[in-house]
């Protein structure tokens, strides 16, 4: 269930410019860097080889590559936000700025805050701007800040 609820757009829309949620802890494991090492063919031994780390990388374990926290963003936004009313579809629109400004160590926990920047009518439906915090548990500086575009259409475009 997520940490809010909202009932329809017009409520989202009247939190425009305000933090509207703020996530539960998500635990970032080996096996899911591994996963995404290989779906992506990125295997950089920061990422993969947890013995080297120790001895060779300046955080001393393996970590998360950054875009890997970036593609938790939606299942991270829809864990911690809903909104009750009935959409036809809903899609990634893009994102305007990302910034990676601190590592994610293997075995860290990570949960977004999320501010509505915008929220506003497009044909058949609404686009809403976040600006999504992802932070990091027990560290000051967070994972990421990313300012996402998200869609939702009443029906499915045609």
């Amino acid at each position: 269930m997520p940490n809010r609820e909202v009932a329809s757009i017009e409520e989202l829309k009247a939190l425009e410019g305000q933090e509207v949620a703020v996530g539960d802890w998500f635990d970032i494991t080996q096996e899911r860097v591994n996963h995404f090492a290989d779906a992506t063919d990125d295997h950089q031994w920061i990422h993969v080889d947890a013995e080297r780390c120790k001895t060779e990388s300046p955080f001393k374990a393996t970590i998360a590559h950054g875009f890997l926290t970036l593609s938790l963003l939606p299942a991270l936004m829809q864990r911690t936000f809903r909104i009750n009313q009935k959409f036809g579809m809903s899609i990634n629109y893009g994102l305007n700025k990302v910034r990676f400004m601190n590592p994610v160590r293997v075995g860290s926990r990570i949960r977004p805050r999320m501010m509505l920047l915008e929220c506003t009518p497009i044909a058949g439906g609404w686009q809403n701007r976040w600006q999504v915090t992802i932070e990091i548990d027990g560290q000051e500086k967070p994972a990421c800040i990313a300012e996402s575009i998200g869609r939702l259409y009443e029906k499915a475009p045609q």
